[in-house]
């Protein structure tokens, strides 16, 4: 007789039929939904201003190493705005609706729209967002535990992405730093 893995198929495939119009989130979701809707909302906010960061840095980079520099600028708001587009997916899997509302974007943000006045006060500034970032993954993925694998797998996913942005950005300082 071969075993199943779950304890009373039976019984998952009823509550399976109950309040289908909750899509994915089923009855054994253990974590608070809008607790984590309402924190996804927030890494939304910090993807997108940091999409708007890093396309004005792209489009405003300008000297010796700028055209390399800008393109960095441009990969790293490519991926910003995936993240934000899985984010908001997310949230819609989770029954919320994904707030994209541009006024208040900047307060719902962990990270701030700081514009820098030339390339590596730019680069500093996508540094310093890049560290807020990480920090605030870390406890977001602390937040939702095991509660919620598949939240926790996508912020553990964007974490790495953030984490290699900054690596990026820091090498970026270095190079600009480095006497010729």
């Amino acid at each position: 007789m071969q075993q199943h893995f779950v304890a009373d198929l039976e019984e998952i495939r009823r509550r399976a039929r109950e309040h289908t119009e909750s899509g994915a989130l089923t009855a054994g979701y253990k974590a608070d939904s809008k607790a984590v809707v309402d924190m996804l909302n927030e890494a939304l906010a910090t993807e997108i201003v940091c999409v708007l960061r890093y396309k004005r840095h792209y489009f405003m980079a300008q000297g010796l190493a700028a055209e390399s520099v800008a393109q960095e600028f441009l990969e790293h708001a490519n991926e910003e705005m995936d993240h934000a587009d899985r984010i908001a997916n997310r949230i819609v899997q989770l029954g919320g609706q994904p707030d994209l509302n541009p006024k208040g974007l900047s307060e719902r943000s962990s990270s701030e729209y700081v514009e820098g006045n030339d390339l590596k006060e730019m680069i500093k500034e996508d540094l310093v967002a890049e560290r807020i970032a990480i920090d605030i993954y870390r406890e977001a993925i602390a937040f939702v535990n095991e509660e919620d694998p598949t939240t926790r797998r996508l912020l553990e996913d964007i974490l790495a992405k953030e984490e290699e942005h900054a690596e990026d950005m820091a090498s970026l300082i270095a190079k600009i730093d480095k006497p010729s």
